[in-house]
């Protein structure tokens, strides 16, 4: 059973960084892709950065929302995935899960091609 738990989140002044990290268990991390999405009260889940595995070389996908603001890496050792989040603006509050794919090839960035998910951890950013 993959589990996936994600910490990091909290409280921040907008202008200003948070660095988000999943500590995954449960299969071979290194192969599948991973993701970021977020949710705010009211609102749809919504992508943020995904990551692929192994065989896609890393490849990398965001939102347009956050580009050239978040950074999303693995570290396949620790079977951690991390989002470096800078410039946070009001808008990039909410809940942000991590989840793993069933996929091996590409960045996926529907939530419908993860097969598990974080509990999901608190961004709020404040003026």
């Amino acid at each position: 059973q993959v589990q996936l738990v994600e910490s990091g989140g909290g409280l921040v002044q907008a202008g200003g960084s948070l660095r988000l990290s999943c500590a995954a268990s449960g299969r071979s991390f290194g192969s599948y892709g991973l993701g970021w999405f977020r949710q705010t009260s009211g609102k749809e889940r919504e992508f943020v950065a995904a990551i692929g595995g192994t065989w896609s070389g890393g490849i990398t996908a965001y939102a347009d929302s956050v580009k050239g603001r978040f950074t999303v890496c693995r570290d396949n050792a620790k079977e951690i995935m991390y989002l470096q989040m800078n410039s946070l603006n009001h808008d990039d509050t909410g809940v942000y899960y991590c989840a793993e794919s069933g996929q091996v090839e590409g960045a996926v960035k529907r939530a419908y091609q993860f097969d598990y998910w974080g509990q999901g951890t608190q961004v709020t950013v404040v003026s």
